[in-house]
């Protein structure tokens, strides 16, 4: 089980893992099937692909504080929302990477040139939707003045208090606050290579205030898949196991995102699917990778990219009872870890040691 364990710590590291093949527990024609079996017509069809602009939406967003602790703004030159104000946002284009997106909307809106340090959210809505929100740091171009309006925007700003503008939506008061909080408890572990180290040593939960930066891996997926790292304690020696699918190669469990429903309406359905009706008591902490690879190299074909508009969230889940009282249905047993592996686990159970997955947080 050396290859399991060394699969959790890359995850744990944000890095992507390679295993000779990709094994899905719960697709969604397996969940088209339990639909029909409640006699409901399934609203996906069990073969379904993502496409951009088409099935799903991924938007980015970025939140950037400067030293003053000031946030940056753009003002909106879109005719539905002329003259309000919001983050630098935008849709990914065809061909892009998730990372460049943001670099390229935040170049477009405000005339800056961002480098992405973080992921601060994933949210998702019950259509198809996701937003990433990364956070950075400025590192060159001009800052953008009425006089270079164009259709990205009319201008942007360093805001102070954003109480004084006139928002788009109000939902960026949560992105805000976090990113406030994410970055005072950066700067106080160190940066984010020493929170990293720290984590690595087996620090206890309490020397952490944050998670590690955690940007996406470049790997290509051609599905919507939800990987589910789930741990427990087994109360006769309090040590940490991890759940393993044992369907076809042993492997970490994994199901097929379905874009008609959030990311945890599909989670609970694969809880159900694992355990059974009668759920252990649970906790989904937040994401600890996320894979997505959607631009094209010189050497892949580009017939490819219709394939190409997938993405992999690693979940971090917590089982609250003892192992002992947790039952599986179906082919799915435990795996008692390392103790440095189950340390470093508890480690990020502690709130704010992932990233935040869920719907947009509101005020």
């Amino acid at each position: 089980m050396d290859r399991i364990e060394e699969n959790i710590n890359k995850l744990l590291s944000g890095q992507t893992i390679e295993e000779p093949n990709q094994y899905c527990d719960f697709t969604i024609a397996d969940q088209n099937e339990a639909t029909v079996a409640r006699g409901v017509t399934p609203s996906v069809p069990s073969d379904f692909v993502p496409k951009l602009h088409k099935t799903i939406c991924y938007v980015v967003a970025a939140i950037i504080i400067n030293e003053k602790n000031e946030v940056l703004m753009i003002q909106e030159a879109k005719s539905s929302c002329a003259g309000q104000w919001y983050l630098p946002a935008g849709c990914l284009e065809p061909n892009e990477d998730i990372d460049d997106a943001v670099v390229r909307e935040v170049k477009e809106e405000t005339g800056l040139d961002m480098k992405p340090t973080s992921l601060l959210m994933v949210q998702s809505t019950a259509d198809g939707w996701m937003r990433f929100v990364f956070t950075g740091k400025i590192v060159g171009g001009t800052l953008k003045t009425p006089a270079d309006a164009d259709d990205h925007s009319i201008q942007a700003k360093w805001i102070s208090n954003i109480d004084e503008l006139d928002l788009r939506k109000d939902d960026i008061y949560p992105i805000v606050d976090q990113c406030r909080n994410y970055l005072h408890n950066f700067n106080k572990a160190g940066g984010a290579v020493a929170a990293e180290a720290r984590e690595l040593e087996g620090a206890d939960e309490t020397s952490i205030q944050w998670h590690p930066s955690l940007l996406p891996v470049k790997k290509s997926h051609q599905k919507l898949y939800l990987r589910v790292v789930i741990c427990v304690r087994k109360r006769s020696n309090n040590r940490v196991h991890i759940l393993l699918s044992e369907k076809n190669e042993i492997h970490l469990p994994m199901c097929e995102l379905n874009p008609v429903h959030s990311t945890h309406n599909t989670f609970k359905k694969y809880m159900m699917e694992i355990f059974g009706a009668d759920l252990p008591q649970h906790r989904p902490h937040g994401l600890i990778c996320l894979e997505h690879k959607a631009k094209l190299t010189g050497n892949e074909n580009p017939k490819a990219k219709a394939e190409n508009d997938g993405l992999c969230l690693t979940l971090l889940v917590s089982i609250r009872d003892p192992l002992e009282d947790v039952g599986l249905i179906d082919k799915y047993t435990w795996l008692e870890v390392s103790e440095p592996l189950g340390q470093r686990i508890l480690n990020r159970l502690a709130r704010n040691m992932t990233v935040y997955l869920g719907p947009p947080k509101r005020t």
